[in-house]
């Protein structure tokens, strides 16, 4: 299960965390595309967009990324991976990255806080 990817957040994300077998697994972006990507409806607007919109929208953004410039990030941590034991480590370590000034998406740092928060009721 990923909690975040590149991809998020129109590609804006600078980590992608996931569940391994092995625990949690954090890996830090190199680079960044440089410019204004073009963002695309969210899959949950689909029923509200008009048909086509999406496809259009994901090509143009596509097309863009395809030639797109990249540069250095610049952080202490470019192209890093990390192993952490639990989902409490994970989410220190993105606090961490976030703080110094990596792009991690807050939908990623909500669901781990619900996940601790649910985890901390179970052991009451």
């Amino acid at each position: 299960m990923s909690f975040c990817r590149f991809s998020d957040d129109n590609f804006r994300s600078d980590v992608y965390a996931y569940e391994s077998a092995d625990g949690f697994e954090l890996h830090v972006a190199s680079n960044r595309v440089v410019g204004d990507i073009p963002a695309t409806p969210s899959i949950g607007d689909i029923p509200y967009i008009a048909p086509g919109e999406f496809l259009r929208a994901h090509q143009a953004q596509h097309a863009f990324l395809e030639t797109a410039e990249r540069a250095p990030i610049g952080g202490p941590h470019d192209g890093e991976s990390f192993r952490y034991a639990t989902l409490r480590e994970l989410y220190d370590g993105l606090l961490e990255l976030q703080a110094d000034g990596y792009h991690v998406p807050e939908f990623a740092l909500e669901e781990i806080r619900e996940e601790l928060g649910e985890e901390a009721d179970d052991e009451l």
